[in-house]
């Protein structure tokens, strides 16, 4: 009997080991995403709170602030959406390895441009120094519908050899907006 309580009590350390593994990961994560952040927006945003919490600023300014800050984002990103046709749907991000000045992320983007729809798979390697973070992507994966694009897909193969994300956005953002002219004119004639 004794050796079945030591083993409860074992798979008990086991499984909160788990678990605290688990947290520092989500931990880690999210720290990882401030690193997307601007300097100047990290001490905007501290020094919001800290107005906040010393009481130096009414909360209501604040939340105004932040409100007519967050209406201009969404402003900015409408206007992009609208000038690119480029639309993301989802978007998903893992942590595959993380050393001291090393992290390597897997990203899943999926969404469309136009008509067109795309999905793109790639690893993000970011190495950090002193002086500067440089990020490279590897491992570019770009999936299109093969009806759609039977025209670009040596493009595409091209674009995930050499790992060039703004290429393929900028090339997708102008072959779609054609090919909504093309299909339009194709349906008008039918």
């Amino acid at each position: 009997m004794d050796n079945n309580i030591c083993q409860v009590y074992e798979d008990e350390i086991q499984l909160l080991e788990e678990e605290i593994k688990l947290l520092t990961e989500k931990y880690e994560d999210s720290q990882q995403e401030s690193t997307f952040f601007s300097d100047e927006e990290i001490l905007m945003s501290i020094n919001s709170l800290q107005k906040e919490f010393q009481g130096e600023s009414k909360g209501n300014e604040s939340l105004s602030d932040l409100k007519a800050r967050l209406g201009s984002l969404e402003t900015d990103l409408s206007f992009l959406m609208k000038f690119t046709g480029i639309q993301f749907r989802s978007h998903s991000k893992t942590t595959v390895e993380k050393t001291g000045n090393r992290t390597v992320q897997k990203h899943r983007l999926s969404g469309n441009c136009h008509s067109l729809s795309f999905q793109l798979e790639f690893q993000l390697l970011e190495m950090r120094s002193k002086e500067s973070v440089s990020a490279v992507i590897t491992d570019l994966n770009v999936v299109m519908e093969a009806g759609e694009t039977s025209d670009v897909s040596k493009f595409v193969s091209s674009i995930g050899e050499h790992g060039n994300l703004l290429t393929f956005f900028r090339s997708l953002s102008s072959y779609a907006e054609w090919y909504e002219h093309r299909r339009c004119t194709f349906l008008h004639f039918k």
